[in-house]
This record gives C-alpha cells, structure tokens and sequence, in this order.
C-alpha cells in the first residue's frame, strides 16, 4: 500500500479546538507526548458518511486516560464534536482513518512527573484519506524475538502512546521481509500481532488468544460477536505459534486493516495459502454491519 495520498498534503489537524494546517500542525516542546509518550490514542474509521465503532473508541480512549490519572478528561461529546469538525472542514466522508489522540498536555518545565502538567490535556483529532493498511488477499508474518508487555509491567489494555514494544517487533518484521510480526506473551503463547489481534479457525472454530498480554480490541470484540450472531463457534484461549502454523485459516483484526488474512507465520504454508472460506465469509459480515452500525456524522447520512 502507498500511504501517501495527495489530498493529504493539505488535510487541517484540530488541536485543543483549533484547525491547523497541516505544516502548521504542531504541540509545544513541553507536551507530555513529547517528554515521554504520556498520552492515549485510538484509530476511527469513516465509512460512506458514517463512523464505526465512535461510541466504543471514544470510551475506551477516556478509560485509559482516567487509568493513567489524566486531569480534566474532556466528555464523550466534546471528542465527538472534534471529530465532526475535523471532517467537516476537511470534506471528509469516506475511505478515511482518524488518529484521535489525548496527552496529559503541556508541562510548566520538562520531566516526566504529572505534578508538572497544570493545563490540562491536548486533544488532536488528525484524518487522513486512507485505505485499509494491508491488503485483504493476504499477508504474512514472522514471530518477534520481543514480548508483549505483560500486566506486571504495563497492562496492554491501556491504550496508550507508549509503542517502542511493538515497533521493535515491527521491526523485526521489516528485516524479515514479512508484513507483521506475531507477539507473544511472557510464557510462549500467541499474544498478538504488533498493531492488530490474531485470529486461527480450526476444523470451522473460530479462535482467538485470552486478553491477557494483548488489547482486547473493538474490531476483536466485534467479530467475535457477529460470528456468534452467524452460528459460528467462538473459543479464547492460550494458542501457541505452532497451533498457527497449522491452522486451516489466521486472520488479523483492527480498525487500520480490518480483517486481514494471513497466508503465512515464519515460512510456514497457512492452510491452502490464500484467503479461507470462513475469513471471507467474516469480511463480508463485517463490511456489512460496521456501516449499519456506524454513527453518522452530521449533515452526511440521512
């Protein structure tokens, strides 16, 4: 995929209220996001006029920010409202992906303590015209050497800035040639991928690792649902790498690449090598319901 589309060259950022040009786009030196990743973040996406999921991602990006002791948490309705904004000055409607990001906000002088943030958190809302960022015919991964963050040591299901983790596993990835890389926990089980959740269906079971090292993502949440809607059997539990490697299907989920299926994990053939019957039948599901299911931006969806 080429991330660069030219319509983006002069998309308008909202930081803290105000439009921005994109160059102009900016937060101070002294912001917590820049002193030490000390910020939350969730990824939107826009389908023909409507958002999917907007109630469910604005909560989780106020649960994490009230988990990380944020001050002066702005309401569920003035994030939606930002978001409404941003689109509409960008004439935004479709085939777009929204960063939606809430620092701790500036500091009165650099260090990592909060007694130095005083103003109140930086809210920016940044949409890009945007594709799905993998191709829905297949990818492939490889297992990072780096674990996922464990509880002990920073609970994943805070959804915060915070991403060398997985960026060094991303990294890994790169080196290997392979589109995504495979996380495990601290014991050897499948946490998963270093920015979506993992799927394996074995003999017409869906099934998916615990919520434990892993952000127990929206879209997770969401196929696990309609496919039980659709009568099709759904377990979590630990699943090793080697059960991967001989599943009938894998397939990734999250908001940047929807359900993605995965041909191959370390050299290894994943079922028949191309798209499976069931990971298909769950695309279409999902295309289906998160448009239905969207909140429509105002003034766009009758």
């Amino acid at each position: 995929m080429n991330p660069v589309d030219p319509r983006n060259a002069d998309i308008k950022v909202m930081i803290n209220g105000a439009l921005q040009d994109r160059a102009n786009a900016k937060v101070s030196v002294f912001d917590s996001v820049v002193q030490g990743g000390d910020a939350v973040w969730e990824g939107l996406r826009v389908y023909d006029g409507r958002i999917a999921a907007l109630e469910a991602h604005i909560r989780r990006l106020r649960d994490s920010a009230h988990a990380l002791h944020f001050e002066q948490i702005p309401s569920a309705e003035a994030v939606a409202q930002a978001v409404f904004a941003t689109l509409d000055a960008n004439g935004m409607r479709d085939d777009v992906h929204i960063r939606l990001t809430l620092t701790r906000g500036e500091k009165v002088t650099s260090g990592m303590n909060p007694r130095f943030n005083q103003s109140g958190p930086t809210l920016i809302v940044l949409a890009e015209w945007k594709p799905p960022v993998y191709n829905d015919t297949g990818i492939s991964l490889v297992t990072a050497s780096i674990r996922r963050n464990s509880p002990l040591c920073l609970d994943s299901k805070i959804h915060h800035n915070n991403l060398l983790n997985n960026i060094l596993a991303s990294i890994e990835a790169n080196v290997a040639g392979a589109d995504a890389a495979v996380m495990l926990d601290l014991d050897g089980f499948v946490a998963e991928a270093n920015d979506t959740n993992l799927f394996m269906i074995r003999d017409e079971v869906l099934e998916t690792p615990l919520a434990r090292a892993c952000l127990p993502g929206i879209t997770r949440g969401t196929v696990m649902q309609l496919a039980r809607e659709n009568r099709v059997a759904v377990t979590e539990r630990d699943i090793s790498v080697t059960e991967l490697y001989t599943a009938d299907e894998v397939f990734t989920t999250g908001t940047m690449g929807e359900l993605t299926p995965v041909l191959s994990i370390d050299g290894r053939r994943i079922g028949t090598g191309s798209r499976g019957k069931l990971t298909t039948r769950l695309q279409q599901i999902y295309a289906k319901h998160v448009w239905q299911t969207g909140t429509p931006i105002p003034g766009q969806v009758a």
